[in-house]
């Protein structure tokens, strides 16, 4: 995809990007810093991580919201852009075996559940620029890392101390960190997993932080599915709505053993629009067994979404056939990361349904709400033309 000058969007008009890029351009940063680590993917095995460090001027006050993207539902979209285009992020080369003391530090302050006030020297000034991903959170600029240090305690949950301590599988240390949703959320098990935190004795490894992102949605869904799965099934047909950032979804829940897809519609002139006249519908599906391909045509945003949906159903104790119509405006043209499909998802689930005793029903009301016609989406389904005596 071809570079483009953000700052010309409107939606940089009420932001002080001058003002940014003389606090992002020194050599050495002092500040509150969220505990968490950017490890690119490019080169793998020998990649660049480097810790985060905030130059906001209230930083102070915001940090708890700035390292949680489940706080960010329903925030300004300019001020979600603005606070993380106030990250630098540093930059040091090492193999994902690897082990530095500097590296022993950043999963200090990783570990814990709040910010810790930290020192960040870079090897020369970053330049600022503004980085953009349809799956990660904006960020500002970067620079080669010089030295890191950690200036009060950070502080880490007793069970993760003992987890890693234990040296228990990566997988099995989420599983139990997350506690079917009573413990900690997907975002700080990301972080862990990223940093080469979790895992067995010599097994640990830095993970791309876009990869850790879909693997952590992917192994907690999984095990939520094994009870899902022998759950008994929703009686009728439920609809979920939710309106975030130019992203409008529905999520249709019908009676039947566990199915889901996702369909992600992006418009025209959207980020993600891949150049279609009118709009670009991308589909991913997967049967009561479960999938083994990864979800190629739509990323972290399936396994984003299907968390959403997954975890309502673990909380009801309940199964069913699930779609996610996910429509992407026009207007949302400059990507704040894939946390938007799953805390959507997520709002979505946790507000009231609307319910219907037959599919037709549902699809009727559907029709109403969506952009694209019903029958666009029917042609493309892997659920949608299945065929009941109680969907009439």
């Amino acid at each position: 995809m071809a570079k483009v000058d953000y700052s010309k969007f409107p939606l940089f008009r009420d932001i002080d990007l001058a003002g940014l890029q003389r606090l992002q351009e020194r050599e050495h940063v002092f500040g509150p810093t969220p505990p968490n680590v950017f490890v690119g993917r490019v080169g793998y095995p020998d990649i660049n991580w480097g810790p985060l460090v905030s130059v906001d001027a209230d930083s102070s006050a915001s940090m708890p919201i700035l390292d949680n993207p489940a706080k960010w539902y329903g925030m300004d979209y300019g001020k979600i852009v603005e606070m993380q285009i106030s990250m630098v992020r540093s930059k040091s080369r090492l193999n994902v075996s690897g082990r530095t003391a500097l590296l022993e530090k950043a999963q200090d302050a990783v570990m814990s559940v709040k910010p810790v006030d930290a020192e960040i020297t870079f090897a020369h000034k970053p330049h600022f620029n503004m980085d953009f991903s349809h799956f990660l959170q904006p960020m500002g600029s970067s620079a080669p890392l010089k030295d890191f240090t950690i200036c009060d305690n950070p502080v880490v949950p007793k069970k993760v101390d003992e987890l890693i301590e234990e040296k228990v599988k990566a997988s099995d240390a989420a599983s139990e960190l997350y506690d079917n949703g009573r413990g900690h959320d997907v975002y700080y098990l990301t972080r862990l997993l990223s940093a080469g935190i979790l895992g067995r004795q010599g097994s640990q490894k830095l993970v791309p932080t876009r990869w850790s992102i879909t693997a952590v949605d992917d192994m907690i869904a999984k095990q939520m599915l094994e009870k899902i799965r022998e759950a008994p099934e929703i009686s009728d047909y439920q609809v979920y709505s939710s309106e975030f950032l130019y992203n409008h979804f529905e999520i249709l829940l019908m009676p039947g053993r566990w199915e889901f897809e996702q369909f992600e519609a992006w418009a025209a002139g959207s980020f993600w629009d891949l150049g279609k006249p009118v709009y670009n519908i991308e589909h991913e599906y997967e049967p009561f067994e479960g999938r083994t391909a990864y979800a190629d045509q739509e990323g972290g945003g399936y396994y984003a979404g299907r968390l959403g949906v997954v975890e309502a159903l673990a909380r009801r104790g309940r199964q069913a056939r699930a779609v996610i119509f996910r429509e992407i405006g026009s207007e949302y043209n400059v990507p704040v990361g894939v946390w938007t499909v799953r805390e959507a998802s997520r709002h979505a689930m946790a507000g009231q349904a609307k319910r219907f005793t037959t599919m037709n029903e549902a699809l009727a009301h559907l029709s109403t709400k969506l952009k694209i016609p019903i029958s666009e989406y029917r042609k493309r389904s892997s659920i949608l033309p299945q065929t009941r005596l109680s969907d009439f």
